[in-house]
C-alpha cells in the first residue's frame, strides 16, 4: 500500500545524500555507536537526514557548524530513537541554539514550603517545553564517548519527557509498559541518591549527583548514563537500567560488553 510518509522519507533521503567518508569521520568521534549492526547503522545513517532536514540549527556568534559536526549532533540526537518506530518522539520544537560557550540562565524554584528561589545558573544545555533546545558546543564536542556524558541525549530526553507535558520523569512509556513499574523504580533509585547525598554530601556517588535534582532530571542523567555509561547505570541501578532498557528498545551494555570480548583493547581505550 501507498504512504505518503514513506514516499516522502525516500524522497528527502535521494535529495541529500551523505558522502560515506564524511559519515565515517562522524562514527569514528562517536564511540557510543560502536558495535551498531551495519543495518542499524544505515538506518541511524537515514533518520540523521531527516532530523538535518526536519531541524533547524541556528548559531550564535562565535560559532560555525561545518556539516560533520552537524551530523554528529544529529547521529547522537537519533542514537535514543533508533528502535522506537516512526512515531514522530521529537515533535514539538524545530529549532536547536547552539551557544559558543555555557551560558547564564535565570532558574526559579519553588520549595516544599511553598517559597519561591530566583538565582542565576550557568547552564550547557536546556530544553524548553514548546521551544527550542539549546547546547553549548563546547558540551556537545565533549560527547560521543563511554565516559557517562553525553550532552545531546541529556537535553533530548527532556524532549521526550515533556510528551506528555511538563517535564516529570516520566515520558510516555510503551503499551507493554507498566506505568507503576515505572515510577516506583524511578522514585526508589531517586530517594536512594538524595538520601545518600543526605549523609554524604560531598561524597562521590555511583551517578552524577545533577540526577538528585529532581525527577526530570533524574531521567535525563540516567539516559545519558544508559547510552554512555551503560556498565556503571547497571552496577547502581539495576531495575532503573531494565526500565530504559524497555523504554529505548537497546541494550547498550549488552553492545559494550560484547565490543570488549571480542577485542580485549577496548576495555583499555573505553
Amino acid at each position: 500500500m501507498w504512504s505518503f510518509s514513506q514516499w516522502r522519507r525516500r524522497r528527502t533521503l535521494a535529495r541529500h545524500p551523505v558522502e560515506p567518508g564524511l559519515w565515517q569521520r562522524v562514527r569514528h568521534q562517536l564511540p557510543i555507536l560502536d558495535g551498531l549492526t551495519a543495518e542499524q547503522d544505515a538506518l541511524l545513517l537515514e533518520n540523521c537526514v531527516l532530523f538535518l532536514q526536519d531541524k533547524h540549527f541556528t548559531t550564535l556568534p562565535g560559532v560555525t557548524l561545518s556539516d560533520e559536526q552537524r551530523l554528529f549532533i544529529a547521529a547522537q540526537a537519533q542514537l535514543p530513537l533508533l528502535n522506537l518506530g516512526d512515531l514522530n518522539w521529537y515533535q514539538g520544537f524545530h529549532e536547536l541554539l547552539i551557544y559558543p560557550d555555557d551560558f547564564i540562565s535565570p532558574q526559579r524554584h519553588r520549595d516544599a514550603s511553598g517559597v519561591e528561589h530566583e538565582w542565576e545558573g550557568e547552564h550547557s544545555g536546556e530544553a524548553w517545553l514548546q521551544g527550542p533546545v539549546i547546547l553549548a558546543l563546547p558540551g556537545v564536542l565533549s560527547s560521543g564517548d563511554w565516559d557517562a556524558y553525553n550532552l545531546v541525549i541529556h537535553e533530548l530526553a527532556h524532549k521526550l519527557d515533556m510528551l506528555n507535558g511538563d517535564a516529570n520523569g516520566l515520558p510516555p512509556l510503551h503499551s507493554d509498559m507498566r506505568v507503576s513499574d515505572w515510577a516506583r523504580i524511578m522514585q526508589s533509585a531517586y530517594d536512594d541518591l538524595n538520601q545518600h547525598l543526605d549523609r554524604h554530601p560531598h561524597a562521590k556517588t555511583a551517578i552524577d549527583p545533577y540526577a538528585a535534582e529532581n525527577p526530570a532530571e533524574f531521567f535525563a542523567v540516567t539516559s545519558e548514563y544508559f547510552f554512555s555509561a551503560p556498565d556503571l547505570l547497571a552496577r547502581a541501578y539495576p531495575e532503573v537500567y531494565a526500565q530504559l532498557k524497555a523504554f529505548y528498545r537497546q541494550d547498550p551494555l549488552a553492545r559494550l560488553m560484547a565490543l570488549q570480548v571480542n577485542e580485549p583493547s577496548y576495555k583499555t581505550r573505553h
